[in-house]
């Protein structure tokens, strides 16, 4: 099923964030978004901080929606405009597919590809419904953890890690993890924030 979607399994987000740091052009960004699902829950975070260059401008950034009546999570982590337009470009794609994510995220993804526009949109979006965790690129790319944590960012890898370290060691809920984890990332990294906000995904009935 994934492969006829064109998404790819497997993949360790502490990798990726060679494109945010390429950039040495000051501008607005909002960091760190962390994501997973976790013994039957889901749960997305993100710290509130945004910066202009070296500056912060801000530290209560909502960088997190609900999506589809509530039935997926969404996260951005990048040029705090380019990902309020992305949020609303996938929150189009989820209505136009009846809130299917993988279809959704796809034909993001392929906009994102091969629109004049959007290419230039210099963001990450993190999604999830209550099965899956994806990450959208603006290369195209729509990426599946093998393990559900996702995590997008400059603070990306302090805060998978963390994750990571916390399910396997701990018995803290999904949501806890999350905290915890950005909580770790914000005493690291620079660009992310102390201040947390956490959304879980409502069980369904």
């Amino acid at each position: 099923m994934l492969a006829a979607l064109g998404v790819e399994s497997g993949y360790d987000v502490a990798c990726w964030s060679a494109r945010e740091e390429e950039s040495h052009l000051e501008r607005f960004r909002s960091t760190t978004v962390l994501g997973l699902v976790h013994e039957g829950a889901v749960a997305l975070g993100g710290d509130g901080q945004v910066t202009f260059g070296s500056t912060v401008i801000k530290s209560n950034a909502n960088k997190l929606r609900r999506l589809a009546d509530g039935r997926v999570l969404a996260g951005f982590a990048g040029s705090a405009a380019d990902g309020l337009q992305l949020f609303e470009r996938f929150e189009a794609k989820l209505e136009g597919h009846g809130g299917n994510l993988r279809r959704a995220a796809v034909e993001l993804a392929k906009d994102w590809r091969t629109d004049r526009i959007l290419r230039r949109l210099e963001a990450q979006l993190a999604v999830l419904d209550d099965e899956t965790a994806l990450l959208i690129s603006g290369s195209g790319d729509v990426l599946e953890p093998e393990d559900g944590i996702i995590a997008i960012g400059s603070g990306a890898p302090y805060a998978l890690a963390a994750a990571r370290a916390l399910r396997a060691h701990s018995d803290l809920s999904a949501s806890q993890i999350v905290a915890e984890a950005l909580e770790i990332a914000s005493q690291i990294c620079i660009y992310t924030g102390g201040r947390i906000q956490v959304l879980e995904l409502e069980e369904r009935s």
